[in-house]
């Protein structure tokens, strides 16, 4: 990725500052310019440098945000939309100065029709929150990425998780949102209903625009019955190859697998020593069935005999919750446990996705690549849907080092797109992955800019990322 791809957006330091004086007069402490608190809500996770916004408002209703939106178009000042800052690739950043607008006061479940399978949120809410208010009702939502992001960040970024292969993404479970467009008009994009022919799908243009073409202040969302029973383990492979070919045959068979996840030898090791597991340090694939007592056991004795047929086992599976809850918390603690394998290094988290046939290859082309540039770079995936994530350990103060894991990036993006695949499945584009757009869509990016400028003519929602610059 080249930062000289990315759209360039020019200070208004006039306008800035009539927002600001603005804003504190409205706002009171609910507006804040310390430095601390900018820098925190330009935090990203990559090695792109931090460019803090000039002040950071903490609205707590969707009126509050119209107001922000139209007092930073008047004029014309950046406003970035900010969950709790658990984006991979620069989201949050403002390159161009101006407001962040934290979501994290608009934290109120409205509703849950239980017998519809669905709530409805403001965009503070995190998931882990949702599913703690849902614990009695027998529902459950089930989008897991490994932070526990606000569900308005979550929709922005068109997140997924460990249980996609199963239940989908953001893009599937997101039934309607109403959201505050660049001039401060509030739209609803849909209803209740579960289906609807009315229309553009406006809610699905929404959801993965990274703020972008609007501002999200509630979403209504999909729920799914806590299963009767669930099983699941560890399954340990000779090679990488043989795993995500034991994947490919499982999801070619159509075991209704709920999660499926590869882990490389490294990324093993990693857990092993952090997590403190107890399983051999080769790939594995850790895998969970729900359904039925019988259907559960069922799907756990296929899938241990196509594991058996792709030179992997013993498959190691259990019923109880307390084990089962251990493995997955290892799993989600799979970034922090890989930084244990190069202790001081920085960790850059990138992922793409690719039809599920040709997993395995793109699997071993990339690890091949990082045998070969000498990388310390353990992969992890939701291989169930062909979505992989490479964590590359580096000194980011060491150009050379920051210049070596760029090829890496570039080389690894520019394959999964060859193979007809995407450079990002869960993470987004924001400004790190800008440089891979016309790769991956060609003449589409200038519909994609033609939408802006229709939606956001004075480019003021999170300017500077997703769209490259014009040719």
């Amino acid at each position: 990725m080249a930062l000289n791809d990315i759209l360039p957006v020019t200070r208004n330091e006039e306008g800035i500052a009539a927002v600001l004086g603005t804003l504190k007069q409205r706002f009171g402490d609910r507006f804040q310019t310390g430095r601390a608190i900018r820098e925190q809500h330009a935090h990203t996770t990559t090695y792109i440098q931090v460019q803090p916004p000039d002040g950071v408002v903490f609205p707590e209703t969707a009126q509050e945000v119209q107001e922000v939106v139209r007092t930073c178009a008047a004029h014309r000042v950046p406003v970035i939309a900010f969950g709790v800052g658990t984006s991979l690739e620069g989201h949050v950043n403002a390159p161009g100065g101006g407001v962040s607008l934290d979501t994290s006061r608009m934290n109120r479940i409205i509703a849950v029709s239980a017998e519809d399978l669905d709530c409805t949120v403001e965009p503070g809410v995190t998931r882990e929150e949702l599913n703690r208010h849902l614990r009695d009702t027998g529902l459950f939502f089930p989008i897991d990425p490994g932070a526990n992001a606000t569900l308005g960040g979550m929709a922005a970024t068109r997140a997924s998780g460990t249980n996609a292969v199963r239940y989908g993404t953001m893009r599937e479970n997101v039934l309607s949102l109403t959201a505050v467009m660049a001039d401060g008009e509030l739209i609803t994009t849909g209803k209740r209903a579960k289906k609807s022919s009315a229309g553009y799908d406006l809610t699905r243009l929404i959801v993965g625009s990274e703020g972008t073409l609007g501002i999200i202040t509630s979403l209504t969302l999909k729920l799914h019955g806590i299963p009767q029973a669930i099983s699941g383990g560890v399954c340990p492979f000779p090679t990488l190859e043989a795993a995500s070919q034991a994947v490919i045959a499982t999801i070619q068979m159509g075991v209704p697998v709920a999660r499926i996840e590869l882990v490389n030898s490294l990324q093993m090791r990693a857990l092993k020593n952090y997590s403190k597991l107890d399983y051999p340090e080769s790939p594995c694939l850790f895998v969970e069935f729900h359904g039925s007592e019988a259907s559960v056991a069922e799907q756990a004795e296929t899938f241990g005999a196509i594991a058996e047929e792709n030179g992997g086992g013993p498959f190691l599976w259990t019923s109880q919750a307390e084990e089962r809850d251990r493995l997955w918390k290892a799993r989600h603690q799979a970034y922090w446990a890989s930084l244990t394998l190069r202790p001081g290094a920085k960790g850059l988290s990138t992922d793409v996705c690719v039809p599920i046939s040709r997993l395995a290859e793109c699997v071993a082309e990339t690890e091949a690549d990082i045998a070969e540039m000498g990388l310390v770079a353990p992969i992890v995936g939701h291989a169930g849907d062909g979505n992989f994530h490479t964590l590359c350990l580096m000194n980011q103060d060491d150009p050379a080092e920051v210049a070596l894991v760029e090829k890496f990036v570039a080389r690894l993006n520019e394959r999964a797109i060859r193979m007809d695949g995407t450079c990002t499945g869960e993470h987004g584009i924001g400004q790190g992955k800008v440089g891979f757009m016309r790769a991956e869509h060609g003449l589409g990016v200038e519909v994609m800019r033609r939408i802006k400028r229709a939606l956001d003519p004075d480019n003021i929602l999170n300017p500077g990322k997703i769209l490259p610059m014009e040719a």
